[in-house]
């Protein structure tokens, strides 16, 4: 019962996915068989979800970061990658102010690079831009291009 304490611990500070809590519970040394047990027991009482780690880390990431930059994180936490493309959908389906997020990124793109138009970019400023965007995981000749359309 020692290694359940343990993972009501950990969960009660933040969410973690399965796979974090089997690694961090092996590397304190507890058996599989009572990794096993603990996690069912965790999960039966929905302390902890996947599903749910997934959606608030794309809600939290929404508008700041890319598709590819949220799959990193989730990658990084073991998440498998045809849940975390289960989600993403639902979430995109249900999110009704998509185009407010471009539209507030767009903002901040447009202040930080002091640009008043995104239809005659000096080359410069737009590998900037396009640096910027892609570093965060967006499709950013893709974003460039939409920009420059809902500018006419």
């Amino acid at each position: 019962m020692k290694c359940y304490e343990y993972f009501l611990r950990l969960l009660s500070r933040r969410e973690y996915s399965i796979a974090e809590l089997q690694k961090k519970a092996q590397e304190k040394g507890f058996l599989a068989s009572d990794i096993a047990t603990a996690l069912e027991q965790v999960q039966s009482y929905d302390y902890q979800s996947d599903r749910r780690l997934v959606s608030s880390l794309i809600a939290a990431s929404q508008g700041k970061y890319g598709k590819t930059m949220i799959w990193r994180k989730c990658y990084q936490k073991g998440i498998d990658r045809d849940l975390f493309a289960e989600i993403w959908q639902e979430t995109i389906a249900e999110e009704d102010s998509t185009n407010n997020h471009w539209d507030e990124l767009r903002e901040k793109v447009k202040r930080r690079y002091k640009v008043e138009s995104f239809q005659h970019l000096d080359p410069k400023t737009k590998n900037k831009i396009a640096n910027f965007l892609q570093y965060r995981g967006f499709k950013s000749w893709e974003l460039l291009a939409l920009w420059q359309q809902d500018e006419n």
